[in-house]
């Protein structure tokens, strides 16, 4: 994994923005720490900084490879995971390779193929290829969206990079925020509609998309993948038999690596079943200061992980280590995640990622993630509670008018709330792939797969990729595959909830590969803290930030509603799906505090 940036300008020397690359580089270091290079020419300059995982002596970016009298030139951050297959191909069709790293098979596949390189593909990625023959920038983002690729337009070319913070180093990109962005923080944060990048004139390339800026400065941003409806013809027992085989398909090829690999283990089915499929040696769970002492069940988190835990390291006979995160660490890494994430984010569901990241990274270079197994087995308690379930709406986030409250009122003139989420919710729900005749039932849990993996899923991608990649730990997600995804959007609801369970289908499917009670447990969360000094301490700074007139967030938000947050006065509903409740909504404020002051945001 590493960090990309670059900038192309077809009407002034590229060049002269020599000292900004430096910056760039420099900001992208924690995503790739172990070296950096560059790329120069009056047309395009290409950055990258690199986290060496497989050819470690090799595979040095960028790559560049002379085709005719012109370089074509790559950066690349991801991993391709049909590496071996594509490289046996290409050299049939009479490609020599000097080393065995994916970049140079990525660069060679675009070579062979053009555009057209990207439906062969099977990973994680996010690259930009200059084309010296074309005159021409081509970029793209893997199907899932698990790699970050933001751009910007200017007057006279694009600039791109994996992370805002590194774009906003250009002196042509700037950090202004319109009433949009404002909309995006407040009614759709921690959240980000697909392509914004909350900054005006930021825009991120959605999953799924590829885009060309041609010399002619035309920019093109076209998809070349999407989910489609097809009739699912296999009986229960064949179904289970694909998701057995493509998961642990899917689980093989992301345990290749030359540097340490370990795994998340939360003691849930998810995380459970890679630990068990991947054969890691060393696994590593999250918990909190005193939680066995301040632990309440609820629905959405019906017990502790702590026991389940340690039966999979019996069971599997791993090592294992409970990173402990304390209350005033807590807190402090609030700021930090700001950072990593350049926006507010999921609050402490964010730090503490960040602070166990940071942890792991001190043993492993390379970890496997249970996530995104919800979005598509139908986890989520919005996929089996009829009241969330039929809200007309994104299930996560049923607070739009209290979401609205904490603006000024001079924020939402000329522009309706309730109206803007909800153009974005039916913008999804429109542009689904459906069969002919589809039931009420299996056409809203289209709806719902639609939604979750486009929007929900999108959230804790950035979060997994931003708050791991702070600490150069490359986190892959087997259950994001995109073989899985396309074949699960067309599995009948009834299978997905077999025995009437979350995750029925995937339950039956490990049948055997986990122990009974792992396997059918109750759901649970990512673990936070339910430690009372965690709401003190986020209520003690928000009050310091109130006590500021000249704090940022003001400028933005209620004075009024911020006091009512934490006088326990406003409503109670949950800022954003099951984890955001009042300690992390105040967290919210305090992160979008700090954003505002660090980045310097200017409100337009």
């Amino acid at each position: 994994m590493c960090g990309i940036a670059g900038f192309v300008d077809f009407k002034e020397d590229a060049r002269q923005y020599e000292e900004t690359y430096r910056e760039m580089k420099r900001r992208l270091g924690r995503r790739g720490p172990d070296e950096n290079g560059d790329y120069l020419s009056e047309r395009a300059c290409l950055v990258h900084a690199r986290l060496a995982v497989v050819d470690l002596e090799n595979g040095k970016q960028p790559m560049t490879e002379r085709v005719g009298d012109n370089d074509v030139v790559l950066v690349y951050n991801g991993e391709l995971y049909n590496t071996d297959e594509l490289r046996r191909e290409l050299q049939l069709l009479g490609h020599h390779f000097k080393e065995r790293s994916d970049t140079e098979v990525l660069l060679r596949s675009y070579i062979e193929w053009g555009e057209d390189c990207l439906q062969k593909f099977n990973g994680i990625y996010a690259f930009a290829i200059w084309d010296g023959n074309k005159g021409e920038l081509f970029a793209a983002r893997d199907r899932m969206g698990v790699k970050p690729f933001f751009y910007s337009l200017t007057e006279s070319g694009l600039v791109f990079a994996s992370e805002i913070k590194a774009l906003l180093c250009h002196p042509l990109v700037t950090p202004e925020v319109d009433r949009g962005g404002i909309a995006e923080l407040l009614l759709i944060g921690p959240g980000r509609t697909p392509g914004y990048g909350v900054f005006r004139h930021v825009d991120e390339l959605k999953p799924g998309h590829y885009l060309k800026f041609s010399k002619e400065g035309k920019l093109t941003q076209k998809p070349y993948w999407s989910l489609k409806a097809r009739e699912h013809k296999q009986s229960f027992e064949e179904t289970m038999e694909v998701v057995r085989y493509l998961l642990g398909d899917a689980i093989k090829r992301q345990t290749v690596s030359d540097v340490p690999l370990c795994a998340f283990l939360s003691g849930g089915l998810d995380s459970s079943a890679i630990s068990a499929l991947s054969g890691v040696k060393r696994t590593f769970s999250v918990e909190y200061s005193e939680n066995d002492k301040y632990f309440k069940k609820s629905l959405f988190q019906p017990d502790s992980d702590n026991k389940y835990i340690d039966q999979m390291v019996s069971f599997l006979g791993i090592q294992h280590k409970h990173i402990v995160i304390g209350t005033e660490e807590l807190t402090d890494a609030l700021f930090e995640a700001v950072e990593a994430r350049d926006l507010p984010g999921m609050a402490d569901v964010d730090s503490s990622l960040l602070l166990f990241c940071r942890s792991v990274k001190e043993y492993a270079t390379v970890a496997l993630s249970g996530e995104c197994a919800d979005e598509l087995f139908g986890g989520y308690p919005w996929y089996r509670d009829d009241t969330l379930l039929n809200h007309d709406g994104f299930p996560w986030s049923q607070s739009i008018g209290y979401r609205a409250s904490f603006a000024r009122p001079e924020v939402w003139e000329g522009l309706s709330p309730e109206s803007y989420v909800r153009e974005k919710y039916l913008g999804t729900c429109n542009g689904i792939d459906r069969l002919e005749g589809e039931s009420g039932k299996e056409r809203r849990m289209r709806e719902m797969f639609a939604l979750n993996t486009g929007w929900f899923m999108q959230t804790l991608l950035d979060r997994k990729d931003r708050m791991s990649m702070y600490s150069g730990l490359e986190v892959r997600v087997p259950f994001c595959d995109h073989r899985l995804t396309e074949y699960l959007y067309n599995v009948p609801w009834e299978m997905k909830n077999y025995k009437g369970r979350e995750k029925g289908l995937l339950r039956k499917a490990l049948t055997g590969v986990l122990p009974q009670e792992v396997l059918w447990r109750k759901k649970s969360p990512y673990p936070k803290t339910h430690h009372p000094d965690y709401l003190k301490s986020v209520s003690g700074i928000l009050s310091e930030i109130l006590c500021n007139p000249n704090s940022p967030v003001l400028d933005v938000v209620s004075r009024e509603a911020l006091e009512n947050l934490l006088t326990g006065q406003s409503n109670e509903t949950p800022w954003y799906g099951q984890l955001m409740t009042v300690p992390q909504t105040i967290a919210y404020f305090i992160q979008m505090n700090e954003w505002m002051k660090k980045y310097q945001v200017k409100l337009v």
